[in-house]
């Protein structure tokens, strides 16, 4: 049944991430651990579906405060969703993206892009660098090797970051096969991607408490005094992240 394969595909996939990214992840969370402890931000940014990665982790229950989510609106998706997917290939843009937002240390970055392969997460990622920002890309790294480099500098995302993450997903980032269609069916790179980012904030968590920094971190507003202690931690960062 096909519910039980993706099941198992998806599972597969996680087991693999634990198995084989577990040192990138914690190098990962080193570099968040450093930002927060000199009280930066981690940017996130993805076009696409990568989007809805930067988002998930952005004023949310159980994740860091000071996290901004980049929401570039001629690439989020969900709205004229076409147009988005011919925006990230549009050398030029990322630029024009992190002078906006004044991404400068010590912040860090963080871009997702399955393919890793389109022009805005590579010269978001470029650009982030040459401020000295370092940069964490979350990647399927089979499916980008698949591909010939459209940027014309020649390069992807894995060869403009400071740390690399393999969410493990094939080509094209479906995993299930049926006879009778030819196109696969059955995304992974947005679980993946999930799970990879909030494992790398639960380790940055973990770092600071043993570094005697008590972490920022959101509350859920649905507990007792939850909407008071967030409104304590949004008082402190509203001039900053400027999605909130």
């Amino acid at each position: 049944m096909g519910y039980t394969e993706y099941f198992h595909e998806v599972l597969t996939i996680l087991k693999t991430i634990e198995e084989t990214q577990g040192e990138n992840i914690k190098r990962a969370a080193d570099i968040v651990t450093e930002c927060i402890a000199k009280d930066g931000i981690l940017h996130t940014f993805g076009a696409g579906h990568s989007y809805l990665l930067a988002a998930d982790v952005f004023f949310r229950a159980g994740t860091l405060v000071p996290i901004h989510a980049i929401f570039e609106p001629s690439m989020v998706g969900h709205v004229q969703a076409v147009k988005s997917t011919y925006m990230e290939k549009v050398e030029g843009i990322g630029k024009i993206i992190i002078d906006y937002h004044k991404v400068a240390p010590p912040d860090a970055l963080l871009v997702i892009s399955n393919s890793g392969n389109n022009a805005v997460p590579i010269e978001v990622a470029m650009e982030g660098r040459r401020r000295g920002v370092k940069v964490i890309a979350v990647v399927s790294l089979t499916y980008m090797n698949s591909l010939k480099p459209r940027h014309s500098s020649g390069k992807k995302l894995a060869d403009v970051a400071d740390v690399v993450i393999d969410n493990c997903g094939k080509v094209g980032d479906t995993c299930l096969q049926y006879e009778g269609l030819e196109q696969g069916v059955g995304a992974t790179s947005t679980v993946a991607g999930s799970f990879i980012i909030n494992a790398i904030l639960a380790q940055a968590v973990e770092n600071l408490l043993k570094q005697g920094i008590k972490p920022p971190v959101f509350w859920s507003g649905n507990l007792e005094g939850g909407m008071e202690a967030n409104q304590r931690y949004l008082d402190r960062y509203w001039a900053r992240i400027r999605n909130l």
